[in-house]
């Protein structure tokens, strides 16, 4: 607007200039903030973890790959390897367990997987870390519980070559040893049959799954 030879602003003016600095800062934000001055919000933790053994020569137990496979697609971390790397597997799972990114432990052997279950739950307590369930399917030596998981279920073909495993002195937790040959299975199919995965598996989302569902219940009442 002019008014005596100069060009005097008009209210409308100002709020035309007011609304394009209001944009400028508006798209210009973003960059001025940059992604250094973002919360990083960090993955949630594992609360559980399940460690699958198998056998000898690593190709008598793919039963357990099914197992695992079945498990993943529920959400439950696992973890497949030979019997042989049950040491090296304990100390992974306590230094992730002492790290507070695991607070669950669940291990299933087949064979010489499940002969091993006991040094490895061994091994854990020394360190420190408790082992939620254990399941053995057939182990092939004589087995001792020395110390215990919270439960060990030990199923074993009775006219077989598994047995039941035996508690030593001093030996804390629950301890059920199933003979399951009226199934029809045997050594080798034991892991493959859909009876026992089955078992196994709801052995496992009992512990697992199943307080985790109770937790969002009573999260969603209070």
């Amino acid at each position: 607007m002019k008014l005596d030879g100069r060009f005097v602003a008009s209210p409308r003016g100002y709020r035309s200039v007011l609304c394009d600095w209001a944009i400028c800062l508006f798209l210009f934000l973003p960059f001025a903030i940059g992604p250094a001055s973002a919360k990083v919000v960090p993955p949630p933790a594992d609360t559980a973890h399940v460690y699958l053994l198998r056998g000898v020569l690593n190709i008598f137990s793919l039963g357990l790959d099914e197992i695992a496979s079945k498990l993943r697609a529920q959400g439950i971390p696992v973890t497949v390897d030979n019997y042989v790397s049950w040491s090296s597997l304990a100390g992974e799972a306590a230094a992730a367990y002492k790290a507070g990114r695991l607070k669950t432990i669940v291990l299933v052997g087949h064979s010489s997987g499940a002969t091993v279950l006991p040094d490895m739950i061994a091994k854990l307590n020394r360190l420190g870390v408790p082992v939620k369930l254990a399941i053995g399917l057939d182990s092939v030596f004589k087995t001792r519980l020395s110390t215990g998981a919270e439960r060990y279920i030990n199923l074993y073909i009775g006219d077989g070559p598994g047995e039941p495993v035996r508690p030593a002195a001093g030996f804390r937790g629950k301890l059920d040893n199933v003979d399951v040959q009226d199934t029809g299975v045997g050594h080798i199919s034991i892991d493959k049959s859909e009876i026992i995965q089955h078992r196994v598996i709801s052995e496992i989302d009992a512990v697992v799954l199943r307080p985790k569902a109770r937790a969002r219940a009573t999260a969603t009442r209070n």
